[in-house]
């Protein structure tokens, strides 16, 4: 049996990390197996690998090995590629066509991004892995085939479970044993590694001298997220060494060419209606709410004044507090009030107002500092403050918390100086 070093030498795979050499141990100790293998990580992380690995290592490595991108056939002719049809089975169809599993008979198959399959296709695949069998599209005959099938998948099969996209026996039959590997990303000591190794392939590929990154640089290399791994940073490595004419790459220099939109940040993108739109009317109903409110207590501080003074005349209230009940109305006319066991009334010839207590016509005077100590304002910076405390700062969690847009919630801090 080769030992993963020799293995990695073999395959060109390059990295020291545990999680990417217990993926090929485990590959290479199932590989003299019939098992079927599912092979699961992030685009970009080198899943194509695995099944070379496994296929070279078997009785097989002398029979075919094909690589089938599920994703990538569509949907209406997918089975036809995989399983093969007879001649007239569909328009198009000039003549018989042998599918990949007869072809392949003896060797062995590589799904990739098997969680793209449609159902119909999903149920023929079950019966290869079950007993053997397929039938061609426009055939009733079964044919026997002898594959070996190894699977990938970029996605959460269980989510697509869950969601009705891919069979749960399916799965359990493609996961016999499950390769993980990991993500670019949790392999920051093979970043450097890597790079080192592009930049080498593409100077030799251009004929130029390749690159070299200062001590800053690597360490923007290795805190990048890499949202498509290997792939992205190979990419990135390829253009650096055509469009740089230096060959001593700085962090600003490096920084010119990783996309702002995969920074640390993490963001969610949400699919439904927009929340702008439900916090802009949720923020236009609260502003009607604190007007009104506002509105009342200054009408009852009026008609608070006017019962300490003994009902009068206008020049004996406060008239920035009848500024605010009567706007910039003329004022040449008396208020005045009266006042009964049951009814409080402050008139004006423009804008009378009834205030109306059954039982204790003063017990709002006691309402109105209790309104002032707890008013909604007060509230709501309490609890914006108690909820980023409790968050530790993160806006986006506090936001979500309040049931508010972030954008909102900024605005709000902007507002209350918190």
């Amino acid at each position: 049996m080769e030992s993963v070093q020799a293995i990695k030498q073999r395959f060109e795979i390059i990295g020291n990390d545990p999680k990417l050499n217990r993926a090929i141990e485990k590959a290479i100790q199932v590989a003299p197996t019939d098992i079927t293998v599912l092979v699961s990580g992030e685009s970009g992380v080198g899943k194509e690998n695995i099944p070379r690995i496994i296929h070279s290592l078997s009785h097989r490595k002398h029979g075919k090995y094909i690589a089938v991108n599920c994703g990538a056939i569509p949907e209406g002719t997918i089975d036809s590629e995989l399983f093969g049809h007879e001649k007239g089975s569909f328009t198009g169809a000039t003549g018989t066509r042998e599918g990949y599993f007869e072809v392949a008979n003896g060797g062995t198959i590589f799904l990739d991004e098997v969680g793209e399959l449609p159902l119909t296709t999903q149920v023929r695949l079950l019966r290869v892995l079950e007993n053997g069998e397929f039938i061609k599209v426009g055939s009733s005959q079964v044919q026997k085939t002898n594959v070996r099938i190894v699977a990938a998948t970029n996605v959460n099969m269980l989510d697509a479970i869950q969601k009705g996209k891919f069979r749960e026996d399916l799965y359990y039959r493609l996961s016999t044993v499950e390769i993980t590997l990991p993500p670019l990303r949790e392999r920051q000591d093979d970043i450097h590694l890597l790079f080192r190794k592009f930049a080498a392939d593409f100077a030799h590929k251009y004929k130029m001298p390749p690159l070299k990154l200062d001590e800053q640089a690597v360490q923007l290399l290795q805190k990048f997220r890499w949202n498509g791994n290997i792939r992205q940073l190979r990419n990135i490595a390829e253009q650096i060494s055509v469009l740089e004419t230096k060959r001593d790459i700085t962090a600003s220099i490096l920084q010119s060419y990783l996309p702002l939109e995969n920074n640390h940040l993490p963001s969610v993108i949400k699919d439904s209606k927009s929340e702008s739109d439900f916090s802009t009317e949720r923020d236009i109903l609260y502003k009607v709410l604190f007007d009104m409110k506002s509105d009342l207590n200054d009408l009852k501080k009026l008609t608070l004044e006017l019962m300490k003074n003994g009902g009068g005349k206008v020049q004996d209230i406060n008239p920035n507090l009848i500024q605010k009940v009567y706007g910039n109305q003329s004022f040449e006319n008396e208020i005045s009030y009266e006042h009964s066991p049951n009814t409080s009334v402050i008139t004006h010839t423009q804008n009378p107002t009834v205030y109306t207590e059954a039982d204790e016509p003063y017990q709002f005077a006691e309402t109105v500092e209790e309104e002032e100590i707890l008013k909604l304002e007060q509230k709501e910076i309490e609890l914006i403050k108690k909820s980023l405390e409790k968050n530790k700062g993160k806006r986006k969690a506090a936001a979500d918390e309040l049931g508010i847009s972030e954008r909102t919630l900024y605005r709000k801090i902007k507002q209350f100086n918190l």
